[in-house]
């Protein structure tokens, strides 16, 4: 297992714990449920060819990775209803981001 491989998932699988244990202590599984289920985002990853590549950067190739999409991610904060989802989708790019540089 790569150094890569272990920060990647350890940004989307552990660190999202932290955070939704420690800032959102009250509701903390359901915090933590909506950051696993923000990596739903990936499925657009589908329409790419080759499907996978491991040296391509996600950031702004995908169409729910765009800078666009972030851009509503980033609009989504400003309301209560959508604000947690919209912090794990941005958490979810800063991982994806981490890895163009890794």
């Amino acid at each position: 297992m790569s150094l890569k491989f272990s920060i990647h998932y350890g940004l989307h699988f552990v660190i999202p714990f932290f955070i939704a244990f420690f800032l959102f202590r009250k509701q903390w599984k359901m915090v933590y449920s909506i950051f696993l289920l923000s990596m739903l985002v990936d499925l657009d990853h589908l329409l790419a060819t080759p499907l996978f590549d491991k040296n391509r950067c996600s950031i702004n190739f995908h169409p729910l990775h765009s800078y666009i999409a972030i851009g509503f991610y980033c609009f989504g904060l400003f309301f209560k209803k959508t604000k947690i989802i919209c912090i794990a989708l941005l958490f979810h790019m800063i991982t994806d981001f981490m890895d163009c540089y890794l």
